[in-house]
Formats: C-alpha cells, sequence, structure tokens
C-alpha cells in the first residue's frame, strides 16, 4: 500500500492527492506532526518538507517527482500527453504552478490569514497540539493584520492578473492542454485550493477562501473548472 506523508492543507500534497485519485491508487495518509512529526519525516526521506510517497522500498519527494513515479507505475490513464508539444506545455504549465502561482497563492494566503483567526487556525496541521492551535489563534489580529499589509501588493496584483487569464482560458476549454485531463490541470486546480478551500478541505475550511478573490463573480468559472476537475477524478 502506497503511503502519503502529509500536511492536509499543503497545495503540493493536495496536487499528489490529486494523481493518485486520477490514477485509481489506495494509499494510506499519515499526518505529519509539526516539530516531532518532521524529524521523523527526515531520518524516513531525508528531509522535512512535505509530501512525501513511500512506495515499498522507494522512499520520494517533491511532488513533481512523486507525480512522475505513479505516472511511471499506473501508465493509464496517462497525465502526460504522448504529442511531444503538448507534453511540454503541460509540464511548463506544472512547474509555472508550482513556482509563479505557488508564490502569489501563498502571499494571498498569508494576507488573508493574518486578519481571519479562523482561517489561521484551520490551517493548522491536523495534528497540531491543541495549546499550539489556541496559542495562534489568539494571537491579535490587529498586529497580523498590519504585517499582512507590508506584504508584496505588486505579486497580489500579478496574482489576479494570473488567475483573470486562467479563468477566461477555462471558460473556452474543459483542460489546460489538448482534450484531456493532464497534470498542469491537477497541479493548477491544487494551487486554487488554497484561495477558495473545497469541499473536500472539511471543516473550517470547506467554503472558505481569500477575501477579494474567492468571492469575486468574474472568477466564479475558475473554482467552478477547479470543482469539476475534483469531481473527474472522484474527489468531491
Amino acid at each position: 500500500m502506497l503511503e502519503l506523508h502529509q500536511f492536509r492543507h499543503s497545495a503540493f500534497c493536495e496536487k499528489v492527492r490529486l494523481v493518485l485519485a486520477a490514477k485509481g491508487l489506495a494509499y494510506n495518509v499519515v499526518e505529519v506532526t509539526p516539530g516531532v512529526g518532521q524529524l521523523e519525516l527526515f531520518r524516513l526521506s531525508g528531509q522535512r518538507q512535505v509530501p512525501v510517497l513511500v512506495d515499498g522500498a522507494d522512499v520520494m519527494s517533491d511532488s513533481t517527482a512523486i507525480a512522475q513515479h505513479l505516472e511511471a507505475k499506473q501508465p493509464i490513464p496517462s497525465l502526460l500527453p504522448a504529442d511531444a508539444a503538448q507534453r511540454a506545455q503541460v509540464l511548463v504549465l506544472e512547474d509555472w504552478a508550482d513556482t509563479a502561482l505557488a508564490a502569489g497563492v501563498r502571499l494571498a494566503l498569508v494576507q488573508a490569514a493574518a486578519a481571519d483567526p479562523v482561517l489561521r487556525g484551520g490551517l493548522l496541521p491536523d495534528a497540531t497540539p491543541a495549546s499550539v492551535r489556541s496559542l495562534v489563534g489568539a494571537l491579535p489580529a490587529g498586529v497580523l493584520s498590519s504585517l499582512g499589509q507590508v506584504i508584496d501588493h505588486g505579486g497580489l496584483e500579478q496574482l489576479r492578473a494570473n488567475l483573470q487569464s486562467l479563468c477566461a482560458l477555462v471558460q473556452q476549454r474543459s483542460y489546460l492542454v489538448g482534450d484531456q485531463l493532464s497534470l498542469a490541470d491537477l497541479a493548477v486546480a491544487a494551487q486554487l485550493s488554497l484561495l477558495l478551500f473545497p469541499v473536500s478541505a472539511g471543516a473550517p475550511l470547506a467554503g472558505r477562501g481569500v477575501p477579494g478573490l474567492a468571492d469575486d463573480p468574474h472568477l466564479a468559472p475558475l473554482w467552478a473548472w477547479r470543482d469539476g476537475i475534483g469531481a473527474q477524478v472522484g474527489r468531491p
């Protein structure tokens, strides 16, 4: 049985979960406890970051490396097009989602969490001790909000522009590249999960998101596309 070591609300862990769902592969989840759990993860994999996938004797980190491993393990359905040009487009978009889009999403989420104690507490890993969870939730919102205001607003404006471009694109086609689901769709959908949390995020995050983006009616088709990708691979 595959074993996924994760933080539930990591976009990169969500990307791996979407790939596993698309491939129809069963797996067990190990929720990593901050601190001591990361030390155990280091002993297992040589690093402290999630996701980490254990497949028998193979232990691998990095969502892209994991996706490539799963593509080789379960080639059907393929998430990488056979056509060389389309395959290149998928890999470029996946890298963009994991880097530039992810950076913008982090900026927006940090700013939103600074002003919202429910969002702040909900983002903590499930295994976070209650004492730490209470402390984080009790941090003064005024202080955190002032910190959030120093965040790179140029990055946030670029994020909005990127989301608007994505929204226009998905209103014209079902998939980002070609006519079938690909790794590009899953990588982008995973990052979008942190801007408006899907049902699969569970309470208290499901339906919450980044104000100004999650509730922007012009971006509604983008969230609908994201949810459609999740539904296609069998996740709510």
